[in-house]
């Protein structure tokens, strides 16, 4: 069902969500593989997010707006100044930014994102806005952690560009390509035929509109917000309607 180039039989290597940001989520870095298998016996953390939904002056945390020594990013965390060095980025829908392990990032208040990961639950958290939890406590920060993984550098780049190509009604960009997975945009008018090999899976998650997907006699319907899973090898399948798709293989 996973295909020859999953890491792994047991599990699915990559988790694809849906996250709504009804408030500014914690400010958080990932470490790497390496880091990860050492210390938490677990997979590091590359992840990409896709924006559905953007309110009017919606921000996202990416990276920070200039270079830091370790001493000037400890002594920001201990006395409540971090806000101040990170890099804010204006989002708009159709956005896609592409964060690697070691980048400071979070998502702010107002944004619906799609997010293919790793499949990890790594996450260093190192500013929370002083928030607590309904035990009335302030949740745990991994500052020690974050310290050791965490880039300093100065953000060089953000929004992540890609191109629309139009064919035949179906217009496919590609969002990300990684060691870990590949995600492309398909904007659907007509008919498209898509061929799951013996090499991946696919996902794909509806995020406008409606589809039908029909694999030989086989018919299933989908709306916006809807997932399906196409296990390796199924060989030639089609969708068609009008809609927006995020297509994820590895």
């Amino acid at each position: 069902m996973l295909g020859s180039k999953s890491p792994v039989e047991d599990q699915i290597p990559i988790l694809i969500k849906l996250i709504d940001a009804r408030d500014n989520l914690s400010v958080q870095v990932h470490p790497d593989d390496d880091y990860a298998k050492t210390y938490e016996n677990d997979l590091g953390k590359t992840e990409m997010w896709y924006v559905l939904e953007a309110e009017e002056g919606a921000q996202l945390v990416y990276g920070f707006k200039k270079d830091l020594s370790k001493e000037e990013f400890k002594i920001a965390i201990e006395e409540n100044t971090l806000s101040d060095l990170l890099n804010y980025v204006d989002v708009h829908k159709g956005d896609v930014f592409f964060i690697t392990p070691g980048t400071m990032h979070a998502i702010g208040k107002g944004i619906v994102i799609a997010e293919i990961q790793e499949s990890s639950n790594v996450t260093y958290r190192v500013y929370d806005y002083g928030r607590v939890g309904a035990d009335g406590k302030q949740r745990e920060l991994h500052i020690d952690k974050a310290l050791e993984v965490t880039k300093l550098q100065k953000a060089e780049e953000d929004n992540y560009p890609y191109v629309m190509e139009m064919l035949e009604g179906v217009s496919i960009g590609t969002l990300a390509t990684c060691p870990y997975f590949t995600v492309k945009r398909i904007s659907l008018e007509k008919e498209i035929n898509i061929v799951a090999d013996t090499t991946s899976f696919q996902d794909l998650l509806i995020v406008d509109g409606s589809v039908e997907i029909t694999e030989n006699d086989k018919v299933w319907t989908g709306k916006k917000g809807d997932s399906f899973f196409v296990p390796a090898g199924t060989g030639n399948y089609t969708i068609k309607g009008q809609g927006e798709l995020i297509l994820a293989t590895l």
